[in-house]
């Protein structure tokens, strides 16, 4: 059984002794509050039942309100304690599924590759048949490379060497691919862009963990499928 944090210092007409409620105080401050200590409560629902005046004992009523309000908040601690434990279990579980990721070469949504011994490759998906632009950007926002395609349904691959638009070779990095297109009417068509990578490292202290892909951060969400591992 439990109580509320206000729980009164009298029943009847007969207040508790100042050393007994000194005492409960006591008792709640070593624990820091009442919620974490229930036998407090019943101490103090003990207490009033010994200091309440025999010729105007408790109402039943009242008495038995009291009661409730003890079992509504043991439940509700017994209740947080099992949430805690739930939290806990997730967590451990989230971990232990990013750990195993480690090493896998995997598919993320994404438009950022990076340019490594003269190739950079991403994959593609167009919802229908369109023309399509494609614009790479170095990570300080400068065009590198820019051309026009015919693309097909489905999903499709898209490898750049390196060169840009007036063949000069660009340096090793991070570069971002943007796909604007439209179909024989002049709609626009969406196509959505992925990148493969290897899974470098995981950060364990977030919460879901991410995941280190081409110094790039991703979450799970981000992963579209497993590709392999290295062996």
């Amino acid at each position: 059984m439990a109580t509320t944090a206000t729980s009164p210092s009298t029943i009847g007409s007969t207040p508790v002794s100042a050393a007994q409620a000194s005492a409960a105080a006591a008792a709640v401050n070593k624990n820091g509050s009442i919620a974490n200590n229930f036998q407090t409560f019943l101490t103090l629902l003990t207490t009033q039942l010994k200091n309440q005046n025999p010729l105007d004992p408790l109402d039943t009523n009242q008495f038995t309100q009291q009661l409730v309000q003890f079992s509504q908040v043991e439940q509700q601690m017994k209740a947080n304690d099992q949430l805690t434990q739930l939290v806990s279990l997730e967590k451990t579980a989230q971990t232990t599924a990013a750990l195993a990721y480690v090493g896998a070469t995997v598919a993320i949504d994404g438009s950022t590759a990076k340019l490594a011994n003269g190739s950079a490759e991403w994959s593609f998906s167009s919802t229908k048949p369109a023309s399509a632009t494609f614009t790479i950007k170095a990570a300080n926002g400068e065009t590198a490379y820019s051309g026009s395609f015919a693309i097909n349904t489905g999903t499709q691959a898209f490898s750049w060497d390196g060169r840009g638009n007036n063949g000069a070779l660009w340096p090793d990095g991070d570069y971002t691919m943007t796909i604007s297109a439209v179909d024989s009417s002049g709609q626009s068509t969406a196509v959505t862009t992925e990148v493969q990578g290897q899974v470098q490292s995981v950060d364990v202290s977030t919460t879901p963990p991410v995941l280190t892909i081409g110094g790039q951060t991703y979450s799970f969400d981000k992963i579209k499928r497993i590709i392999g591992f290295t062996g």
